[in-house]
């Protein structure tokens, strides 16, 4: 399981103990200690044996993952469309959406913008995103 690395190695710091003399406080192998700080990976006994020798509490050393945020981007399509007294159908939606998803965008919102060409609309409008791979 993944540990918080960094609070065992500053807590041991803070005893001034090298890793052997956790190792020996804790009842660990040497190497043991030397991979929970290194890799942040230990067993459930691990664990408690190192938060016992560093007088930490198991919950403590559990390991959160930072947070990141998720950053997009965004892009309109614009899809022929009439509708009013006139109506002459929809476009193929399916084929202009499926045809971006295979580049990763995805649909967010479908706009139909108000025309003052007696009531008609001209177009609608698909609000696509996708998320900023950095």
């Amino acid at each position: 399981m993944k540990i918080n690395a960094e609070l065992v190695l500053s807590a041991r710091q803070d005893k001034a103990w090298s890793q052997d003399e956790l190792a020996i406080a804790s009842g660990l192998n040497l190497r043991t200690v030397q991979r929970i700080e290194s890799e942040g990976t230990a067993s459930l006994q691990s664990k408690k044996a190192i938060a016992s020798a560093l007088d930490l509490s198991i919950s403590e050393l559990d390991h959160e993952e930072p947070k990141t945020m998720t950053k997009y981007e965004y892009k309109t399509l614009e899809l022929p469309f009439k509708f009013g007294i006139f109506k002459q159908g929809t476009p193929d939606i399916d084929e202009a959406l499926n045809a971006e998803g295979k580049d990763g965008w995805r649909l967010k919102q479908m706009v139909l913008p108000a025309s003052s060409n007696m009531g008609q609309s001209e177009k609608m409008i698909a609000i696509l995103e996708r998320e900023l791979v950095e």
